[in-house]
């Protein structure tokens, strides 16, 4: 049987820092991003996307409170929505085509995925999740003062606004996914997946947050009885002392090397330590399983075991 795999897509997979944020430069992005997907569907791996919507819910808003003058705004929740519609949509367009020229037909659908939140989650006091675009520190400290925004320095990147990342509990959808799966390459749990509490009568009402994608990416790949959850990003691979001169870059790591790094502070909050966690996580799970971190134009070969790090149960 073929090997299931959940790929989590990071932000450099869905546009460029330096490149411009219209929707042409995305997808431009997106066809590359594409290339190495379909990829991996050519060797032979079943695959489900789940992909990150922070600077895209974060300029829906922006541009969705700047026109509240002429159309009213939309609530969080619904721009996290239109985040997984529209990304959804490059990544389905993007992928087909790849795949076609590789003579490889398989259908690709977009899910628009709902994933339940408990209402009391901690994350809510304490805002830690990025969205939207950077920011001077001037121009933070002046949209704090002015909108009451949380802004936060991002990893030496610059300043963006921050809100809650509660944990995801439930995927909504994760039956339809499943029915899917076997014949479809499904996009799901986009940003997440749209963060929603379930009331007493049992009807979901969506909460202002952004779970984190490398999360509901785990937590995708645990209702699926995934064989594989690989976390790509920017950089090939974990690093301890990342970007001092005694930086050392790990091919593996097990569940209790990694407790001693997190312990030390090695991973930055918000960008390496969700996805090392999240990889945790799911061979916490499943023992016999295994996690990649690594970049998106690495995928393949971390997958042959050439580079990438591998998180293992020990």
């Amino acid at each position: 049987m073929a090997e299931k795999i959940v790929i989590a897509l990071g932000g450099n997979a869905l546009q460029s820092g330096k490149g411009e944020a219209t929707a042409e430069a995305q997808l431009k992005v997106v066809k590359k991003t594409c290339e190495h997907i379909a990829d991996i569907s050519c060797a032979g791996y079943e695959i489900g996307l789940v992909h990150g919507n922070g600077p895209q819910v974060g300029r829906i808003l922006l541009a969705s409170e700047t026109a509240k003058d002429v159309t009213p705004a939309m609530p969080f929740d619904v721009c996290g929505a239109q985040s997984q519609g529209y990304i959804g949509y490059h990544i389905q367009q993007a992928l087909r085509y790849a795949l076609a020229k590789r003579n490889r037909n398989i259908p690709v659908v977009t899910i628009e995925t709902q994933t339940i939140v408990e209402r009391k989650d901690p994350a809510f006091k304490t805002p830690t999740k990025p969205i939207g675009p950077f920011y001077t520190e001037e121009e933070a400290k002046r949209m704090q003062e002015e909108k009451g925004y949380t802004m936060k320095e991002d990893a030496g990147r610059g300043w963006r606004r921050v809100v809650a990342s509660p944990l995801p509990r439930k995927i909504v959808e994760i039956d339809a996914i499943r029915t899917l799966w076997p014949s479809t390459i499904t996009i799901s749990v986009g940003g997440g997946g749209i963060p929603v509490v379930e009331k007493r009568n049992g009807a979901l009402e969506g909460v202002a947050a952004v779970i984190d994608k490398d999360f509901g990416a785990e937590l995708l790949a645990e209702e699926i009885g995934a064989d594989i959850l690989m976390i790509l990003t920017e950089v090939e691979n974990v690093a301890i002392n990342f970007n001092k001169p005694d930086q050392k870059n790990l091919t593996s790591m097990t569940l209790e090397e990694a407790d001693r790094y997190i312990e030390e502070g090695q991973f930055a909050p918000g960008s390496m330590l969700p996805k090392v966690e999240a990889a945790m996580k799911f061979v916490r799970t499943y023992p016999n399983k295994k996690a990649i971190i690594t970049s998106l134009d690495k995928a393949v070969d971390a997958l042959n075991g050439k580079t990438g790090t591998v998180i293992t149960f020990a």
